[in-house]
C-alpha cells in the first residue's frame, strides 16, 4: 500500500470536527499524519514481508538458504538452470521427499537437476525368472515376440521392454544393467534443433528435379523429433518426449505424430503462403544409394512411381523422392541433432549485435549485394529468414563506419558462394557478421598497404569446413581456409563459431571463444599464415574454449585456456611440430590439452603430462554435421573430461559444464534412493 493511501486512510479515522479545524487552519495535521504514514507503510511493507518469508516461493533471496537447511538441502553447482537458484530445487524438495524411490520421481529429479532430458529404468522389471504363482506378471514375457517390431525396435534402449537375463556386475562401472538392485537412468545430451522453411536441396548428380536432401549445405543428415514437455511428475518418459534420430520403421508407424506443422517436420511448396503437403502423401522408406558396377550412384532406392503423387522421406538420410515434378520449390521445416547452440542456428542469441541504422531487410534468397551496397557508409542487412542465398558478394566498409550483417534471432540463413568474398575495409572500420553459415567461399581481408587497423568481428556463424572454391583456379582441398586475413594490422573476434582453418598475417590479432577451429583431420593445417609457403606463422591468437582440429603454426599464443588442440603430424611432415609456437618466451597456455611434441610458450596445469603421453582425448566425432562433432565420450579420461580451471571438460563443450551436471545428480540420487538399490548414468547420446 503507497504512503499517499496510507495518509488518506489514517486521516480518515480522525472525527469529522478535527478534519474541519484542520481544513480552517491550512491542514498541518494532514501533514503530521502524513509523515506517520510513511513509518507505518514502512511497518506494513515489513509485515507482509515477514509473512512471505515463511514460503519458499514468496521469500526473500536471503532466507532462501535458511529455508533449504530447515529441511536438510545440500547446495548444488548452479550449472543448470533449474538449479542455478536454489529456490526451485528447495521448493521442490518436498514434493521429491514424498515419491522418494519411485522412478518417476527419479526420473524428474535427473531432469531437474541435470537440465538434460531423462528416462528412468528399473530393470529389476526386465529380469526373466521363474515367477511366483501368487504374483503373476502377466506382462513379463521370458522370450521375445519376433513378430512385435516395435519391442524389438528398442531392444537396448531406455525403452527396452524385452526380458534379459541377470547381470551380477555392479552397474556404476558401466558394463552391467539387468540386476535386482540396479537402477538406470538415461540421459541424452544432444539436443534438437530447429531449421523453419529451408529450401530442399536438390541432388546435384541424379536429381532431375525430384530428388532433394532436407540439409541445405546438400549432404545427409539424420533427422531428429522434437521433444514434447511432460506435463506430470508421475509420467515416465516416452520416445516423443526425448531428443532421438527418427527412425524408418517408428516414422511410418507414427507419421501423424510427428509430421505437420509445428511438429517435428513437415514439407511446403514455396508460394504465398506456402502449401502445405498433406500427411497422406508422405510415404517413409529407405532412399539408399544404389550403384553401378563401378560405384557410381545412378539412382535411390525406393523411387515413387510418376503419377502417384507420393513424397518419399527417408528421416535416417534426410532425403526427399517426389513422384512428380513440384509445382514449386519445396520447403522444409525439420529438427537436427547437435550439442550446443553455437554457430549459424535458430536458436535465441543471447547478445545480439545492436543494429545500426539504416537497416535493409533481406528475405526469400534475395540478391544481397544492393543491400550491402546501401550500408557502405554504416548500416546493417539483416536476414528475416533461412533461406539459401547463392551469391558471391562484395562487402564494402567505409573508413570508421560499422556495418552489421546478420540474421535476425530465429532465422538461419545460408549463403553459398562460388568464390571469394572480399572485405573491402577502410581505415579504423567495423565489420560484424552474426547468425550467417557460410559454404563454399573463402572470406578474403586483403591487404589495404596501411597501417590504420580494421576490425572483424564473428558471432554465431558457420564458416562450414570442406573444400572450397579457390580464387586462383586450384583444386579445391580438405582443409581450404574459411577466412584469410592480409591485413597486418587486423583484429579479429570470433565468438561461438565453427569455422573452417584460418590464415591470417604474422601481425595480426585474434581472439576466439567457444569456437571449433576445423581442418577435418588432425594432419592438416588449422591455422597459418596466408599464401603459398606452408611454414610462415599465423598471427597473435587468444583463445578461450576452443577445440582446434588440425595444426597450428602460429607466431604468438597470448593465452590459450580450456581449450582441446586436436594436431598430429605426418608422416615426412615439414612442420617442426603439431602446435608451432614462434614466441615461446612470451605467453601462456593454461588446463589445456597440448598434442606431444608441441612447441608452446609457458604451460600450467597441461595435459598430458610430462611421462605420461598416453592420455588423449576421445570424440563421439569429428566430422562436421554428425549429431555428436567435437563430443568427448566418456572413455576420455577425467584428466581433461574435468580438466578445465573450473574442474569443467576442456575445448568447446566447457560452457555445458557436463561434469558438474554428473556430480549434482550423484549427490541428490544419495539422498532418494532406496535403501539397497543402485543407481546408474547411461548416456543415450
Amino acid at each position: 500500500m503507497s504512503t499517499v493511501n496510507t495518509a488518506d486512510r489514517l486521516y480518515a479515522l480522525l472525527p469529522a470536527i478535527h478534519r474541519i479545524r484542520d481544513a480552517e487552519q491550512g491542514y498541518p495535521l494532514r501533514e503530521l499524519l502524513a509523515v506517520i504514514a510513511e513509518q507505518v507503510a514502512a511497518m506494513e511493507e515489513n509485515l507482509a514481508q515477514l509473512y512471505d518469508d515463511q514460503f519458499i516461493e514468496t521469500c526473500a533471496p536471503w532466507v532462501a538458504p535458511y529455508i533449504g537447511d530447515l529441511i536438510g538441502y545440500r547446495s548444488l553447482h548452479g550449472v543448470a538452470p533449474n538449479v542455478a537458484s536454489p529456490r526451485a530445487d528447495v521448493a521442490n524438495t518436498i514434493r521429491y521427499r514424498r515419491r522418494k524411490g519411485t522412478a518417476s520421481m527419479l526420473e524428474q529429479l535427473a531432469r531437474d537437476v541435470t537440465g538434460w532430458p531423462a528416462r528412468a529404468v528399473e530393470f529389476f522389471q526386465l529380469l526373466g525368472w521363474t515367477q511366483n504363482m501368487n504374483h503373476i506378471r502377466l506382462q513379463a514375457h521370458y522370450a521375445p515376440d519376433l513378430r512385435d517390431w516395435a519391442a524389438l525396435h528398442w531392444r537396448g534402449s531406455a525403452f527396452d521392454t524385452l526380458a534379459h537375463t541377470v547381470d551380477v556386475r555392479h552397474i556404476d562401472t558401466g558394463a552391467a544393467r539387468h540386476h535386482i538392485p540396479n537402477i538406470g537412468l538415461t540421459l541424452w545430451r544432444v539436443r534438437a534443433f530447429p531449421l523453419t522453411r529451408s529450401p530442399a536441396v536438390e541432388d546435384p548428380d541424379i536429381g532431375g528435379g525430384l530428388r532433394f536432401r532436407f540439409n541445405p549445405l546438400g549432404t545427409d543428415m539424420a533427422l531428429y523429433n522434437t521433444p514434447e514437455t511432460e506435463t506430470e511428475i508421475t509420467h515416465l518418459a516416452e520416445p516423443r518426449n526425448v531428443p532421438l534420430p527418427l527412425t524408418r520403421r517408428w516414422l511410418k508407424a507414427h507419421r501423424d505424430d510427428y509430421y505437420g506443422v509445428g511438429k517435428s517436420l513437415w514439407l511446403e511448396l514455396d508460394g504465398s503462403p506456402p502449401q502445405l503437403i498433406a500427411g497422406h502423401q508422405i510415404h517413409v522408406c529407405d532412399l539408399s544409394d544404389i550403384q553401378d558396377g563401378g560405384g557410381n550412384v545412378i539412382a535411390w532406392a525406393h523411387q515413387p512411381v510418376a503419377g502417384s503423387g507420393v513424397v518419399a522421406i527417408d528421416p535416417v538420410l534426410g532425403r526427399i523422392a517426389f513422384a512428380d515434378l513440384p509445382a514449386s520449390a519445396p520447403l522444409v521445416s525439420f529438427h537436427y541433432g547437435f550439442t550446443i547452440a553455437i554457430g549459424g542456428g535458430e536458436y535465441e542469441r543471447g547478445d545480439p549485435a545492436v543494429p545500426v541504422s539504416p537497416v535493409q531487410a533481406v528475405q526469400g534468397g534475395a540478391a544481397l549485394q544492393p543491400a550491402l551496397d546501401a550500408v557502405q557508409d554504416g548500416g546493417t542487412v539483416e536476414a528475416r529468414d533461412s533461406y539459401r542465398y547463392i551469391e558471391t558478394p562484395t562487402i564494402t566498409v567505409n573508413a570508421g563506419r560499422t556495418v552489421v550483417v546478420r540474421a535476425i534471432n530465429g532465422a538461419r540463413p545460408l549463403l553459398v558462394a562460388d568464390g571469394e568474398i572480399e572485405l573491402d575495409l577502410g581505415a579504423e572500420a567495423t565489420l560484424i557478421l552474426e547468425g550467417w553459415v557460410i559454404q563454399g567461399g573463402t572470406l578474403v581481408m586483403p591487404d589495404a598497404g596501411d597501417a590504420q587497423p580494421r576490425y572483424l568481428v564473428l558471432r554465431d556463424c558457420t564458416l562450414a569446413p570442406g573444400p572450397r572454391t579457390q580464387g586462383d583456379g586450384s583444386p579445391p582441398q580438405a582443409d581450404d581456409p574459411g577466412l584469410v586475413v592480409h591485413h597486418a594490422f587486423a583484429r579479429i573476434e570470433l565468438e561461438r563459431c565453427i569455422t573452417a582453418p584460418v590464415h591470417i598475417a604474422g601481425d595480426a590479432e585474434a581472439t576466439l571463444r567457444e569456437c571449433v577451429l576445423d581442418a577435418t583431420a588432425q594432419d592438416l593445417i588449422a591455422c597459418r599464415a596466408p599464401g603459398a609457403d606452408t611454414l610462415m606463422p599465423g598471427g597473435e591468437w587468444t583463445l578461450e574454449s576452443c577445440t582446434v582440429i588440425g595444426k597450428v603454426h602460429t607466431r604468438q599464443i597470448t593465452l590459450a585456456s580450456d581449450c582441446l588442440f586436436v594436431a598430429a603430424l605426418a608422416e615426412g611432415d615439414s612442420w617442426k611440430a603439431p602446435l608451432w609456437v614462434e614466441r615461446r618466451q612470451q605467453g601462456c597456455i593454461r588446463f589445456s590439452y597440448i598434442p606431444p611434441g608441441s612447441r608452446t610458450p609457458h604451460r600450467y596445469r597441461c595435459q598430458p603430462e610430462e611421462g605420461d603421453q598416453l592420455i588423449r582425448p576421445h570424440f563421439t566425432s569429428l566430422r562436421y554435421g554428425d549429431p555428436g562433432y567435437c563430443q568427448l565420450q566418456q572413455a576420455t579420461s577425467d584428466r581433461i573430461r574435468r580438466g578445465a580451471h573450473d574442474e569443467s571438460e576442456m575445448g568447446v563443450l566447457h560452457g555445458l559444464y557436463q561434469p558438474q551436471r554428473e556430480t549434482n545428480l550423484h549427490v541428490r540420487m544419495e539422498e532418494y534412493l532406496r535403501f539397497g538399490l543402485e543407481a546408474g548414468l547411461i548416456y543415450g547420446s
